[in-house]
């Protein structure tokens, strides 16, 4: 049959640049001959798009044949193979033989495996870990990870084997186009260190007596496609002396990583949970949809028997189409697969090495026989940082939509905050967690995981102190842009304020200072307008629509960038006073007030007490950074809670930034119960509409069941906003008292709202674990409350009266060293121990 290849092709600007193709298509026919097109001579060429040139039967007798410039091949292109050869490589194993020739005290193995790695000695793979090392900038820092190989070293002969991973080192996804940043081939250094019990000691190096093969049964593997393993190429012992490696080819020295090595400190990803099916269905013939039950981030574990070379596929998804199908579509060109040939050897077992997924649903397909339940299991996998807090009340809606904050977030701890875990994204976008990264410490210890992140983000910044939007920068996405990059200057308050530490402001000060300085370049008449998203997902006025069209939803860049700047210029000045510099905590003061001044002049309507426009975020952003003058704060609230009451009937208006600051700026306010309105809402848009849309994460998007496919992730905790703040601090009524951060002196003051009577939360801070337990039953407020050892708190009750203790008096009780009213409330000084108050209205 007559085929034709037809390529429309643009240049960018205004004047004559006739546009250019180089390139080469390979056919691979059924019968293994292969057929290479290369662009030349023989080709057609128009300086105009005509309609259905495209088709076959198109007449392109007029047309003329196209000029070579070049030839497949020539400069500056260079020869890249064709076909899938050169993007999709089989996982490497390398392989070395030693001997141990006396009792060994003590092993200690370094190694850093690019991509990601499996290390192995004497058949057994050594650690717990997976998907190691952690994701970094890899032209400048390359992690390694030290093991504790003692009990793994024979006095004798040994075997040490490593797997290579392709992981966000190598890029290429075969024939799918990809804007991420690659590095170079996989590629591994490795040390063990051994010390004999005489005292003397022995090195093993990675170096060229090694043995590499590229054979193995790991065929295909990168983060978004998944991997293809055919058991027929396994190869017993491997890893073990004496494997006949004959076969193989000697390993040879590679151009090491721009990066410095460095030791790889915060906690390894791991498999941390199994999860069992929950249903099975075969939609059609060999096709069988399982549901996990909860969208969860991670990989199948299956079981199966067959005759030798059955192909069984894997593929995942977060969602099903209305035929009971996989939707994949907001998967955009991640193929979210695996594919496992079996051996034919009985029950096999497999689960993947090198990639993972995020879904709720898995497809199975060439699967011999009936499956049943027990054929696939889920392994969750995250960074596997400690679960620190819990919360529970009387709404079930508020404690499902915890539970799905929790989901969401281990979901996409992924070595660094991710913003999803299942599409062809799956990056560090900086605006998802700035103000949002302090209600996840509530949920897991995370000090670790952002502390390198800042380091990321550090050290990714550009000469003239530019930061990517993005962390590491596998999307180089250098904007210039003031809202996303914030995270920079935000995260290291949160890191301050939970834990006491200090460490990311002193280190990154400078950095901060430095980025600042070069923002300031953009600034015009005092403003800045230097945004490039906006209020990123306001609700828009349509259920298929990604973003807002409407200018009345739409937050201008010159309340977004210049309210963020001046909110930045003062976390300098508190950075600077805590580092001992108070000259400089002055000028950025100064600095800060002439711009807020810039900012209430231009901006705000004294005659409608509105900014700009008077959107949600433009009353946000200037009431919770404290930027609105004194006697205009309560006209502007006033008019937030119009809006949300009337406008957008007593639902969300805000979009990711001013979604950070919405519900504590609601409560700071006297509204915490239209902030629980917002919480338990269970119509668009809201997350409860997610909830009874079936979600057990957080979508990116309020219509994330009807948007255009293109952005509708399932698991996309930026819409959380400040919502888990607002959980711990305000319900359950947990927080620091800003004056002695880390939880040196506890505020308890709990804000019972609504219909709720009961609310349960738990926080192990770095001093202990803290529970904050409240009912309302038969007009009295009671408190069960715990503070750890070493710590005081005050204690607000929301009523004012007589305060009882375990049932007497508190002003007698054990650890109570103070009772008054304040306010209309109750305030009770107290030591660490366990209490139960009581007062009544």
């Amino acid at each position: 049959a007559k085929n034709v290849a037809a390529v429309c092709v643009e240049n960018a600007g205004t004047e004559a640049n006739p546009a250019g193709l180089i390139g080469a298509i390979e056919l691979s026919l059924d019968n293994g001959e292969k057929i290479t097109i290369f662009t030349d001579a023989s080709w057609k060429s128009s300086g105009k798009v005509i309609e259905n040139f495209a088709d076959v039967a198109f007449d392109d007798s007029a047309w003329k044949a196209a000029s070579v410039v070049a030839k497949f091949g020539d400069g500056p292109w260079g020869v890249v193979a064709c076909g899938s050869d050169a993007t999709v490589l089989p996982a490497r194993m390398l392989r070395k033989e030693f001997a141990a020739g006396k009792p060994v005290r003590r092993a200690t193995a370094y190694i850093c495996g690019l991509g990601y790695y499996e290390l192995y000695l004497n058949g057994g793979k050594v650690g717990n870990h997976v998907l190691d090392p952690i994701l970094t900038e890899y032209n400048i820092r390359n992690s390694y990870v030290t093991y504790d190989v003692t009990a793994q070293v024979a006095n004798g002969g040994n075997a040490i084997g490593v797997i290579l991973g392709n992981g966000r080192y190598f890029a290429p996804r075969g024939k799918v186009p990809t804007n991420t940043r690659t590095y170079g081939y996989p590629k591994m250094i490795l040390q063990l260190a051994i010390e004999y019990t005489d005292g003397s000691t022995e090195t093993i190096v990675s170096d060229e007596s090694w043995k590499l093969t590229t054979n193995g049964p790991i065929r295909e593997n990168n983060d978004y496609d998944g991997e293809v393993y055919d058991a027929r190429q396994e190869m017993s012992g491997w890893a073990k002396v004496g494997f006949d490696d004959s076969a193989w080819e000697a390993a040879k020295p590679v151009e090491a990583p721009k990066g410095k090595l460095a030791a790889q400190m915060m906690e390894p990803m791991r498999v941390t949970e199994t999860i069992r099916p929950v249903s099975l269905n075969e939609i059609s013939p060999g096709a069988w949809i399982f549901d996990m039950g909860q969208n969860m981030v991670g990989w199948c574990r299956l079981k199966v028997a067959g005759p030798v070379g059955t192909t069984v596929q894997l593929r995942h998804a977060e969602t099903l189409r209305k035929d009971g199908s996989l939707y994949v579509d907001n998967l955009r060109s991640a193929a979210c697969r695996d594919i496992y040939i079996l051996k034919g050897a009985g029950v096999e077992t497999y689960e993947p090495r090198f990639t993972y997924h995020g879904f709720r649903y898995v497809e199975l397909t060439g699967f011999p026989g009936k499956p049943d339940l027990s054929t696939i299991e889920g392994r969750v996998v995250h960074t596997d940082m400690s679960q620190v807090g819990n919360f529970y009340c009387s709404n079930p809606l508020l404690t499902q939509l915890a539970k799905n904050i929790f989901w969401g977030l281990r979901g996409n701890y992924l070595s660094i905050p991710t913003d999803c875990p299942q599409r062809d994204e799956r990056q560090g976008w900086q605006g998802d967690r700035a103000a949002e990264s302090k209600g996840e410490t509530y949920f897991f210890d995370n000090v670790t995981l952002y502390a390198k992140w800042l380091q990321d983000i550090h050290e990714s910044q550009t000469p003239e102190g530019n930061l990517s939007d993005v962390c590491p920068p596998f999307w180089p996405l250098y904007s210039a842009n003031v809202t996303w990059p914030s995270a920079f200057m935000i995260v290291p308050e949160t890191l301050y304020t939970q834990y006491g530490d200090k460490r990311a402001i002193a280190t990154h000060f400078d950095a901060m200072v430095k980025w600042m300085d070069h923002l300031a370049t953009f600034i015009k008449d005092d403003l800045i307008d230097k945004d490039n998203y906006g209020d990123w997902c306001v609700p828009p006025e349509s259920p298929e629509l990604i973003h807002s069209n409407d200018p009345a939803r739409k937050t201008s860049a010159k309340v977004l960038a210049s309210s963020y700047y001046i909110h930045n210029l003062h976390l300098l000045a508190k950075y600077a006073e805590m580092l001992g510099q108070p000259d400089k905590a002055k000028t950025f003061r100064n600095r800060a007030e002439k711009m807020n001044q810039a900012f209430h002049e231009k901006l705000y309507s004294t005659e409608k007490s509105l900014y700009d426009n008077g959107t949600q975020t433009s009353c946000v952003l200037p009431l919770a950074f404290g930027m609105t003058p004194a006697q205009e704060r309560a006209k502007v609230f006033a008019n937030l809670v119009e809006n949300i009451t009337n406008k957008t009937k007593n639902h969300i208006g805000t979009g990711l930034i001013g979604g950070q600051w919405l519900m504590r700026t609601l409560s700071d306010n006297g509204r915490a119960d239209l902030a629980y309105r917002l919480a338990t809402n269970r119509d668009y848009p809201s997350w409860g509409y997610m909830i009874d849309n079936g979600a057990t994460t957080v979508w990116e998007l309020w219509n994330g069941n009807t948007a255009d496919p293109a952005m509708n992730s399932g698991n996309h905790v930026m819409l959380v906003g400040d919502l888990g703040i607002w959980m711990y601090e305000y319900l359950g009524g947990i927080r620091t008292d800003p004056a002695r951060p880390g939880f040196g002196h506890i505020l308890i003051q709990p804000v019972p709202v609504g219909d709720l009577q009961h609310v349960k939360v738990w926080y192990r801070s770095i001093r202990g674990k803290i529970i904050s337990e409240w009912t309302i039953n038969g007009g009295k407020f009671k408190l069960n409350v715990t503070i750890p050892a070493g710590t005081t708190a005050t204690i607000t009750l929301p009523w004012g009266g007589a305060v009882l203790e375990g049932g007497k008096d508190a002003a007698k009780a054990a650890g109570v060293t103070k009772v008054e009213t304040r306010e209309g409330k109750s305030v009770i000084e107290v030591g660490s121990g366990e209490y139960m108050f009581e007062v009544g209205r």
